[in-house]
């Protein structure tokens, strides 16, 4: 059976927190990471304009990779355009969503938050996973606005202002009646390569919960159902990260990829530039 080949979505380079936990649950599949970083961040764009163009750039990732499954590790692009891509494409896709029911669960204040960006916690998608598993529980949503573009420049090695990162997050952090802030989703893939340094300048200690795993588990389930991997077509560039924008940004994380398995990091366009 031929090793099954999966693209990794991102409007930028926090998706690669759930490329980790896929490649460590599942070595021996092929990866293709594609970050639209031409197009970071994905909250500035209108919904229509968003969908238009991930049914655009997935037209042509399908046509040229032939992928088994394509894994979608964006929640604003996962609430916005997960169901028109799965209903325009016969291949799979895995959307990533704000842990809630996994808070919920783990909240012993029943006060905890979610930590997204605006155009994440304004999707009324987010409001009924709260009615449908958190409905016991208080819970903040917080759209940070800057969250996700430091955590772009903490991968391209450059300084984070720890003031700003503390502004970003101290929405998130409740006290009301006794009671305080226990658990913080993390309700963007950018959010988890912050989390050392969010730990550090945080009002009080928290429990950060990520949906990385979860979504590889479930990856793992969709290919396991499947009764063949494909292997017609032209092959996945295996281990590769694309990238679309500036040339600089492939300079700079290079090394980072290549830590992560990905032994290439290569400028495309994909639907031109």
């Amino acid at each position: 059976m031929a090793a099954p080949k999966i693209i990794v979505f991102d409007s930028g380079l926090g998706g690669l927190t759930v490329y980790r936990e896929l490649y460590a649950k599942l070595p021996d599949a092929i990866y293709l990471y594609v970050a639209d970083t031409d197009a970071f961040p994905y909250g500035d764009l209108h919904s229509d304009e968003l969908v238009t163009r991930l049914l655009a750039l997935f037209d042509r990732l399908i046509e040229r990779e032939n992928p088994d499954v394509c894994v979608i590790a964006c929640n604003t692009a996962s609430t916005i355009a997960l169901a028109p891509l799965r209903a325009h494409f016969e291949v799979p896709f895995i959307g990533t969503v704000p842990a809630i029911k996994m808070a919920a669960e783990q909240s012993r204040s029943k006060l905890f938050s979610v930590l997204a960006t605006p155009a994440t916690v304004m999707q009324d998608y987010i409001g009924d996973l709260v009615q449908r598993y958190a409905d016991a529980c208080d819970v903040t949503l917080v759209g940070a606005r800057n969250l996700a573009a430091l955590a772009e420049q903490f991968m391209r090695g450059e300084q984070i202002d720890e003031d700003v990162l503390r502004r970003e997050i101290a929405p998130a952090f409740i006290q009301q009646a006794g009671r305080r802030t226990d658990c913080i989703v993390l309700g963007c893939t950018h959010y988890p390569l912050l989390v050392e340094l969010m730990q550090e300048v945080a009002p009080w200690p928290v429990a950060y919960i990520d949906p990385a795993n979860a979504i590889a588990r479930q990856t793992a389930l969709v290919l396991s159902q499947m009764s063949k991997h494909t292997d017609a077509g032209a092959p996945v560039r295996a281990n590769q990260l694309l990238y679309t924008g500036a040339k600089a940004i492939g300079e700079n994380i290079s090394s980072f990829a290549k830590t992560l398995g990905l032994v290439e990091v290569t400028r495309d366009e994909i639907i031109g530039g």
